[in-house]
């Protein structure tokens, strides 16, 4: 069975190269599940009700967030009730919503997990206890494939949840960066890993906004209030297959595929 994540959906022009490219990667590949990360999906700050409710009628499955998840506060209407809407599992008891779901497409149980680091991020709690204890219970509910998306900046610390988690899970995949790594491997005990998936949006920019803003901030070490660039939009996503009786992954590979803005397809009205 193969597992499409797709990396950090960053303003319009991501969601445009979401919604024109989504359905042929469905065509093509046949997936059990679509994972997104939407964190940056409204403006490129957090999620709305709105564009979570599209990700999931275009073809996603499972919507994961991060530390920006509580950006845009439209997100508190639905992510009680949306349990496709995840946000990190390690935030503190009593935070809205829920940080793992489990889903079953064409039969095939599948659960998946969204957990936050700590370094140089949030003081959350431990994210290698909790990403474990979880992925023990989704599989005592079921899921044959369990697949982690780890939010976090430091390399080091996406490396170390995937030994860590080598072996139970079957798929553990870094977003929050932007920048795609090309280190897809399986790892000793079988568990597919990449350390950044990268970014769904522009990347003529730093990160998804506006170069020349984010120059100037680092050159004259002013605040600066970040646009959205809109040139050269790429989607970056990895693709796993997974062998369902074992959990195991058999193949991963990472793709950027670049997307022309057709004025013929489809528009996003979301904003």
């Amino acid at each position: 069975m193969k597992i499409i994540a797709v990396g950090d959906v960053v303003g319009r022009p991501g969601r445009q190269a979401l919604l024109m490219t989504l359905p042929g990667l469905v065509k093509e590949h046949a997936p059990c599940c679509v994972i997104v990360n939407g964190e940056n999906a409204a403006g490129g700050f957090g999620i709305s009700a709105r564009i979570a409710e599209a990700f999931l009628t275009w073809g996603v499955d499972v919507i994961t967030t991060g530390n920006h998840v509580w950006r845009n506060k439209d997100v508190f209407k639905i992510i009680e009730t949306e349990r496709r809407l995840l946000r990190p599992l390690n935030y503190p008891e009593g935070a809205p919503g829920k940080g793992s779901v489990l889903v079953e497409k064409n039969g095939v149980q599948v659960g998946v997990i969204n957990i936050m680091g700590r370094v140089f991020m949030d003081p959350l709690d431990c994210p290698f206890k909790a990403a474990r204890r979880e992925v023990h219970a989704l599989k005592r509910a079921g899921a044959k494939i369990v697949v982690v998306d780890f939010h976090a900046e430091a390399t080091s610390e996406k490396a170390a949840l995937g030994h860590y988690l080598d072996g139970e899970a079957s798929l553990v995949f870094g977003t929050h960066t932007h920048v795609q790594t090309n280190d897809p491997r399986i790892l000793p005990g079988g568990t597919g890993f990449v350390t950044d998936v990268g970014m769904t949006g522009a990347t003529d920019s730093v990160i998804g906004v506006m170069k020349e803003k984010a120059m100037r901030k680092f050159v004259s070490g002013m605040p600066a209030k970040f646009d959205l660039a809109e040139g050269g939009v790429e989607i970056n996503y990895a693709i796993a297959e997974i062998d369902q009786e074992t959990g195991r992954t058999v193949s991963i590979g990472v793709v950027r595929r670049k997307v022309v803005l057709d004025d013929g397809a489809p528009a996003d009205t979301l904003d």
